[in-house]
């Protein structure tokens, strides 16, 4: 459930902040005022995409952050997710976007991808949009509302896989009776390659490693004497590094007790002494395990020469050639799998025998769910005022496809005593809303998701019809948290919770959208105004009291 909304240089929306509590919650006020733009920002807190006209003209970023309270179901998936607090019920989401477009996604105060906002976000609330009625005429939009009706999501996502694994072994075996011709040639010139890389195995970053030892063997005479040199100077010479800063240690160590200044001196030589002596430690320990290994050099030099030579050899370079010999192991097994064409046909037929096995199981649910859908969406229509309406799924087979092997269509009786019809050739305006309306609200009692959000789907509709549509949402409520974007006040009147929004001016002129939860005295007032209009008279207060009474 949506606990909390925040918002901050969100398009008109300065500083916002809302709580919600559960049932029907209606939010209302004039067109342009900002009414979508909340519905708007709770969804780019969920993922939604979105760029720099977000901003607030003149703010450095927007901010939306909205609070859940989450059920098993989400704290399992936050749990999957390792997310912070996933064993906490509360849900807190947080989004930014700055001025150059750029955009940053938080949940429980752990970075996330937009992927991941989108994926929680499904799971937390269910939009139906004010044009729901116009995608409801496209015949992909009809199969989704029925499968999500029917509670076959999760089968619907199998038989995509299926047919998804299905089409990649028919493009393998169409790849191979392609290239069947090619094969033979192509495994010739691989195997080679092959044959002649195994001879010398090159390793991955052997070339590297063979450069840096034949540097070190060719400088193996200079590095010892450098070393010996080195050891000599600090330690073994007259006159050594080490002797001399002892004797100007025990020389100062004479004079300390006279003058303390001398102190931090004699610390500092003593230091140096440590480090002296720790350097010649060094050296002769390196000196100890490096040596002349002629016949080592001359395997370097061997070994140089022969990656050199195949890779000129291949025309690639010595870096590359332990990739290429791996490549083309893989190219010469993929061909000679591909080769053996009666075995991929085999697969191919094995995986398209899953797909249709699940598709003929997912055709049967459908055909339950689709009797289902019609005869609760004939009742609803009887209560929107289209009485003796008949609303129908009809499902007709069709071409393979990862939905499955049927097509769906939707027809429609407006009234007693007709056929149904095609509902893209039969609806009015007003009948399209209200049937979208009944099979939305139908929809959403069949998904799992604890918010579901009505934004301005009561357009096209009013009077009776418009109580009758408060009085659906208001028994939604009683179940799942309810949000409704309206302009209706037969549908306002019946939210248990009601926020205005409106538009004003700031002190630079622009425009700013502001939210006001109402008390029953200001309820009134807004339900006369959306009753009325601007001029508020006691005739649309009396109706509104009327309205809220009833």
């Amino acid at each position: 459930m949506l606990l909390s909304l925040a918002i901050r240089n969100f398009v008109i929306v300065e500083s916002l902040e809302l709580d919600f509590a559960p049932g029907f919650t209606v939010l209302t006020g004039e067109t342009g005022a900002g009414k979508s733009i909340l519905i708007d920002a709770l969804l780019l807190a969920l993922g939604e995409r979105a760029g720099a006209d977000v901003v607030r003209e003149g703010a450095a970023r927007a901010e939306i952050s909205a609070e859940f309270r989450a059920g098993p179901d989400i704290l399992a998936w936050a749990q999957a997710q390792d997310l912070a607090g996933a064993d906490d019920a509360g849900m807190l989401v947080r989004r930014s976007i700055d001025a150059g477009g750029r955009s940053k996604a938080f949940i429980n105060g752990s970075p996330v991808t937009l992927a991941q906002l989108r994926e929680l976000g499904e799971r937390l609330l269910d939009v139906h949009g004010q044009h729901a009625h116009q995608s409801l005429l496209k015949p992909s939009e009809q199969l989704a509302l029925l499968d999500e009706h029917g509670g076959l999501g999760a089968e619907r996502r199998d038989l995509a896989q299926a047919w998804a694994a299905w089409k990649r072994e028919q493009r393998a075996r169409e790849d191979a009776e392609a290239m069947a011709a090619s094969a033979l040639a192509e495994q010739d010139r691989l195997r080679f390659i092959v044959e002649e890389l195994d001879a010398i195995a090159p390793q991955a970053g052997e070339w590297a490693a063979i450069q840096a030892e034949h540097k070190r063997l060719s400088h193996a005479a200079g590095l010892l004497d450098g070393a010996r040199a080195a050891v000599d100077a600090l330690s073994e010479a007259d006159g050594s590094a080490l002797a001399q800063v002892g004797n100007v240690s025990a020389r100062l160590a004479q004079l300390v007790p006279y003058d303390e200044r001398l102190q931090p001196a004699l610390e500092l030589l003593t230091a140096a002494q440590i480090q002296l002596d720790e350097a010649v430690t060094t050296l002769r320990r390196y000196l100890d395990k490096t040596d002349l290994d002629a016949s080592r050099l001359a395997e370097v030099d061997a070994r140089l020469s022969a990656l050199h030579g195949a890779a000129r050899k291949f025309r690639t370079s010595p870096e590359e050639i332990a990739d290429l010999l791996a490549t083309s192991r893989d190219r010469l097994a993929a061909l000679a799998s591909a080769g053996d064409l009666e075995a991929i046909r085999a697969r191919e037929s094995a995986l398209r025998g899953v797909y249709e096995r699940q598709a003929g199981a997912l055709s049967k649910r459908r055909a339950t769910a689709a009797t289902r859908m019609a005869q609760e969406v004939t009742r609803a229509m009887q209560d929107l005022n289209m009485e003796g309406g008949r609303f129908e799924v009809a499902l007709a087979p069709g071409d393979p496809t990862a939905a499955g092997l049927e097509r769906v269509e939707f027809l429609v009786a407006g009234h007693a005593g007709v056929q149904p019809k095609p509902l893209a050739k039969v609806a009015s305006g007003g009948e399209l809303a209200r049937i979208s309306l009944a099979i939305s609200v139908i929809a959403a009692n069949a998904t799992p998701v604890a918010t579901l959000i009505f934004d301005e789907v009561d357009a096209g509709i009013g009077g009776a019809v418009a109580d009758t549509v408060g009085r659906l949402l208001k028994r939604l409520g009683q179940s799942r948290q309810v949000l409704a974007v309206t302009h209706l006040p037969q549908v306002a009147a019946h939210g248990d919770q009601h926020f205005v929004v409106l538009k004003e001016t700031d002190e630079t002129g622009r425009p700013v959208s502001r939210l006001q939860q109402l008390d029953r005295k200001t309820r009134v007032e807004e339900l006369a105004r959306m009753l009325g209009g601007q001029e508020i008279t006691e005739t649309t207060r009396k109706h509104a009291r009327e309205l809220l009474a009833s």
